[in-house]
């Protein structure tokens, strides 16, 4: 199974990755490691891929998964996976061994914890929820300064393929003037958008300066990434993030 781990500076007890396509038996459109129940894939092999990814990873219970929806709403996780994914694009814990995670094929993946290894979180970053706050919502729900915390983005849609229209610009732009520096023109009415520099941005906004990650393009990469952008119907990958003992 190709895992990508993090590269930053996190407390020995905070353990993270994020998923690739390797390692699963999902087929056709959704070959590899589909980690998503929600994209017509067969439900006999995502609960495979997630029994083997929880297998790799050693965790002795099921990661929490959410029922994301490009919104801004943070799921306080305090006690055992609930049956029904909570409808969030976040989640926050401070419980030991209990995962957390964020499915992704294009949006950005955002892991944080604090210094000292108490709290962890994801973020499901699309240009939707990023735009309304959902960064700056985790962070809050965090309960740590920014100064405290550290952040990883996940592989995303890279800014040479994210094409956006005049309104996403202007959307961002009536937020913060500053986020013109993550556009790029492209055509008349479109723009090239740089998710991870929006990110960068917005956790800087909130004290986050350690920030770390946003090298990967899931759409340039479709041995590796699944690209709902490029290839419409398609799997899912996640990130994950727990506290060990």
């Amino acid at each position: 199974m190709d895992l990508i781990r993090p590269q930053w500076p996190a407390p020995s007890r905070v353990q993270a990755c994020f998923t690739t396509r390797d390692g699963g038996v999902s087929e056709g459109v959704y070959a590899g490691l589909n980690l998503g129940n929600h994209v017509a894939d067969a439900p006999q092999a995502v609960a495979q891929n997630r029994q083997r990814l929880r297998q790799t990873l050693g965790l002795a219970s099921e990661p929490l998964w959410l029922e994301q929806v490009h919104g801004t709403e943070v799921f306080h996780c305090q006690g055992a996976a609930t049956q029904q994914p909570p409808r969030a694009d976040a989640a926050v814990t401070r419980l030991t061994g209990q995962a957390l995670t964020v499915m992704t094929a294009d949006c950005l993946p955002v892991l944080l914890c604090d210094e000292a290894g108490s709290v962890v979180a994801t973020a499901h970053a699309g240009w939707r929820g990023l735009c309304d706050g959902v960064l700056e919502q985790t962070v809050q729900a965090m309960g740590m300064p920014g100064a405290q915390l550290l952040a990883w983005l996940g592989p995303a849609i890279g800014p040479n393929a994210f094409e956006v229209g005049d309104e996403v610009r202007a959307a961002f732009m009536a937020q913060d003037p500053a986020a013109s520096a993550a556009f790029r023109p492209h055509v008349p009415g479109k723009w090239w958008a740089d998710l991870p520099l929006l990110a960068r941005q917005r956790l800087a906004c909130v004290g986050i300066r350690r920030v770390y990650g946003g090298e990967f393009c899931t759409h340039g990469d479709a041995r590796r990434f699944y690209s709902y952008r490029r290839d419409g119907q398609t799997g899912r990958m996640a990130g994950l993030i727990w506290l060990t003992p």
